[in-house]
C-alpha cells in the first residue's frame, strides 16, 4: 500500500486495514519508525468527510508541533488547538489538545464530543505515569460508545493486555498491531574517562581487573572507585564527530546551559553566518530586552557555532529558534532535558547520555528501560541515516553492570494502572450518572482489570467504591453534595479540574465577595505555585491587602490549614509588579526562577481564572475575572508563540 509517496510497512497497512472496519487500535512500535503515518491516515481520511477526529499529546511542546504540522497540511483554519494555555479555532475539524482537557470534557459529558470519530492518543504508555496517568485511564473509560481510539507508544509489553481491558469496557474490537524492528539500527556505547567510547561489556571487564577488586585491600578498593575520573561530555563529542548532530540529555536544565557554553569555549567548530542572520531575523520583533538574559545572550553566542540547549525553562520564542535550526539540520549538538523526547519529532544520528541516573522529585535513581528507550530512539533519522549510535557516560562509582545491561537491552516495563479518584470526577459521576451507573464505571479501571481479570466487573473490586463512598460523605459534610445530587457549590467545583473544594471555599461561597482584583491574583497564585528549596525571591512588596488576605485566610476554618497561602509574602515578588504593568523582564528580576517556568506560572494562574469564570454564576465575579485574566495576558502575549 502506497500512502503520501511512501510504501508502508505491513504494521503500518495492518493498522490502517483495521481502522477501515472502525476498530479500535494500538500500535506498539520503536520510536522513528513510523506510526504517525496511521494518524496522519485517520486525520485526512475523515477530514475528507467532514467528521471532526481528536488529536492528544501528553505534553504542550507536541500539541504546539503538531499543531504547526497539521496547520502546514490542512490550512491552518481548518486545525484548532486547545491547551491550558492557548485556544484556537476550537470548532476546527482536527482538533489537537492536552489530554487533560480532553479528559475534562468526556467526563463532564460536553455534547461537543459525540460529533468525533477517532481520538489519537499519542504516547498512550503515559498511563504509568503516578501522577497524571488517570487522566488516560478516565480518557478511554468515559470516551462516548460510538469513538474509536488510535493509541501509539513505543514498545508496551503487555499491549495485549491493555486492548482487552479497552474491549471489555467500550464493547468493540480492539487489534493490538507490533512492530518490532528499527527503521534505522542503533549502536549502543559507552563513554568512560580511561577507555574512551567503549562497550557495555569491555567497560564490566576493565573495572573487573585485579586492580579493582583482588589486589587492594576493600576500603582501598571503594576509595579507588571513590576517586575515578569523571567522564568529559566535550571530549565525547570531539571523540563522536563523525556522528553529529547529536541530541545529548542531561536531566538538569542549568546543566544543560552549562554544558552548551562549555563547548563552545573548545571552538570545536566553525561559524555558521546563515545561523546568526536566522536568529537575527527572529527576534527583530521582539522586545530588546530579551536579549539582556542570560538565556537569550548564551545562545546568540552559541547558536552560530551550530551549539544550542533547549529546556522548559526558556522563553518560548527562543525553545521555538532552536527547534527550527535543529529541523534544518544547523544544529551539530543539542543540549536537552528529557522533554525533547517525548514526541517530538526531532531525531538525530546520535543521542548521549549524560547518566542513566535521574532525580525523579524524590531521589536518585536508574531510569527505567521505557524512559531510556524514550530517549536512545531519537538516534537515527530514518531516509538519511544507515544506522543510529548511543552513547552512554559511564561514572564508575554508579556503575552496575546487570541494572544496567536489563535497562538498555529490551523494554520491559508493561504499562501499569495509575487509577484515583478526584474530587472532580466524584462530583462529575454523580451529577451525570445514577447510582447503578456509578458502581458500574467504577469497576471499569485498568486496575480493576489487572486485578481480577475477566472477573473485574463483578463488584468484587471494592476499593475504587470506598474511594468514592468516603469522598460522597465528605462532600455531603461540606455542602458541595446533598443525596444524589450536587449543591450549587457542588455544581460550581465539578467544573473546577484540581483543587476543587479550596477553590470552591474562596469563589463559591460569600468569601470572595471582600476580595478585590490583586487579592483575587493573589489566591490564585498560591494555589498555583509548587515551592521548591533552592527557589529565591529578592524583593517582597508588603502592603495592606497582602494583610488583609493573610488574615481572611487565618480567619477562615478550612482555608488555614492550606500550606500554600503561607507563600503569599514570597509571591508579591511577582504578583505585585503583574498587577501594577511591569514588563514580563522586569518581573523575573526579582527572582532566581527561569523566565519559562514564570510564564508557565502565570499561564497556570490564567488558566485556573478561566475555569473559575466558567464555573461561577456570579456576573460581577466574571468581570473582575476577566480583568485579572487580562493583567496576565498583557504581561506574557508578546512572548507567547505556537
Amino acid at each position: 500500500m502506497n500512502y503520501k509517496g511512501l510504501e508502508l510497512d505491513k504494521f503500518q497497512e495492518d493498522a490502517i486495514r483495521n481502522i477501515e472496519h472502525n476498530k479500535s487500535v494500538v500500535v506498539s512500535a520503536p520510536t522513528g519508525s513510523g506510526k504517525t503515518l496511521i494518524a496522519d491516515y485517520i486525520i485526512e481520511r475523515d477530514f475528507r468527510k467532514g467528521i471532526r477526529v481528536i488529536y492528544t499529546a501528553p505534553i504542550k511542546a507536541l500539541s504546539n508541533q503538531k499543531y504547526k504540522e497539521f496547520s502546514r497540511s490542512y490550512g491552518e483554519k481548518n486545525v484548532g488547538i486547545i491547551t491550558g494555555d492557548v485556544q484556537k479555532n476550537t470548532d476546527a475539524l482536527i482538533l489537537i489538545m492536552t489530554t487533560e482537557i480532553y479528559r475534562n470534557m468526556v467526563l463532564s459529558n460536553d455534547p461537543f464530543i459525540s460529533e468525533v470519530s477517532y481520538v489519537i492518543f499519542d504516547e498512550i504508555h503515559y498511563i504509568n505515569d503516578i501522577e497524571r496517568g488517570y487522566v488516560w485511564e478516565e480518557s478511554i473509560i468515559f470516551s462516548k460508545p460510538n469513538v474509536r481510539v488510535l493509541c501509539l507508544s513505543a514498545t508496551i509489553p503487555n499491549a495485549d493486555e491493555f486492548a482487552r481491558w479497552i474491549e471489555a469496557i467500550k464493547g468493540h474490537e480492539v487489534v493490538v498491531v507490533r512492530h518490532d524492528q528499527r527503521p534505522v539500527p542503533l549502536h549502543v556505547n559507552f563513554y568512560d574517562a580511561e577507555l574512551g567510547v567503549t562497550t557495555l561489556k569491555n567497560l564490566k571487564d576493565a573495572m573487573d581487573v585485579p586492580d579493582y577488586h583482588k589486589v587492594m585491600p576493600r576500603h582501598q578498593r571503594f576509595r579507588q572507585r571513590q576517586k575515578s575520573k569523571i567522564p568529559s561530555h566535550f571530549e565525547l563529542v570531539r571523540e563522536i564527530k563523525d556522528n553529529l548532530p547529536c541530541m545529548f540529555f542531561s536531566f538538569s536544565r542549568q546543566g544543560c546551559q552549562k554544558k552548551a557554553y562549555e563547548l563552545f569555549q573548545k571552538n570545536m567548530f566553525q561559524m555558521n553566518p546563515e545561523i546568526s542572520a536566522f536568529v537575527r531575523n527572529r527576534l527583530s520583533g521582539t522586545s530588546p530586552e530579551i536579549n539582556r538574559l542570560d538565556s537569550a545572550r548564551i545562545l546568540r553566542q552559541i547558536l552560530p557555532y551550530g551549539i544550542a540547549f533547549h529546556h522548559a525553562g526558556m522563553l518560548p520564542i527562543l525553545k521555538e529558534i532552536v527547534e527550527d535550526l535543529f529541523e534544518k539540520g544547523l544544529i551539530k549538538v543539542l543540549y536537552t532535558t528529557e522533554t525533547f523526547a517525548v514526541g517530538v519529532n526531532m531525531p538525530a544520528k546520535s543521542v548521549c547520555f549524560e547518566s542513566l541516573r535521574k532525580f525523579d522529585g524524590v531521589s536518585f535513581r536508574l531510569m527505567n528501560s521505557k524512559e531510556y528507550f524514550q530517549i536512545a530512539g531519537r538516534a537515527g533519522r530514518r531516509g538519511l541515516d544507515k544506522e543510529g549510535f548511543v552513547y552512554i557516560m559511564a561514572e564508575r562509582k554508579f556503575f552496575e553492570y546487570e541494572k544496567i545491561k536489563k535497562i538498555i537491552t529490551s523494554d520491559t516495563s508493561p504499562i501499569t494502572s495509575q487509577f484515583r479518584l478526584s474530587v472532580n470526577t466524584v462530583l462529575n459521576l454523580i451529577m451525570q450518572h445514577d447510582e447503578k451507573e456509578i458502581d458500574d464505571i467504577l469497576c471499569k479501571s485498568f486496575h480493576s482489570f489487572q486485578k481480577y481479570g475477566n472477573k473485574f466487573m463483578d463488584r468484587e473490586n471494592i476499593v475504587s467504591h470506598n474511594a468514592f463512598y468516603n469522598y460522597k460523605k465528605k462532600l455531603e459534610k461540606m455542602e458541595y453534595v446533598q443525596g444524589n445530587s450536587l449543591t450549587e457549590k457542588g455544581v460550581f467545583a465539578s467544573k473546577i479540574y484540581s483543587d476543587e473544594i479550596l477553590i470552591g471555599e474562596i469563589f463559591a461561597t460569600g468569601f470572595y465577595t471582600k476580595l478585590n482584583e490583586y487579592q483575587m491574583l493573589m489566591a490564585v497564585a498560591c494555589l498555583c505555585y509548587e515551592a521548591r528549596e533552592k527557589t529565591e525571591f529578592f524583593k517582597k512588596y508588603h502592603s495592606k491587602l497582602a494583610d488583609e488576605l493573610k488574615r481572611m485566610i487565618w480567619g477562615n476554618d478550612y482555608l488555614r490549614h492550606e500550606k500554600r497561602f503561607r507563600e503569599i509574602d514570597e509571591l508579591t515578588s511577582l504578583m505585585h509588579p503583574l498587577y501594577h504593568g511591569q514588563s514580563l523582564l522586569k518581573i523575573i528580576e526579582n527572582t532566581n526562577l527561569l523566565e519559562g517556568d514564570v510564564i508557565r506560572f502565570f499561564r497556570q494562574i490564567a488558566d485556573k481564572l478561566g475555569q473559575i469564570k466558567s464555573a461561577t454564576e456570579d456576573r460581577s465575579l466574571r468581570d473582575m475575572l476577566s480583568n485579572c485574566q487580562k493583567i496576565v495576558e498583557d504581561c506574557v502575549g508578546e512572548f507567547d508563540t505556537i
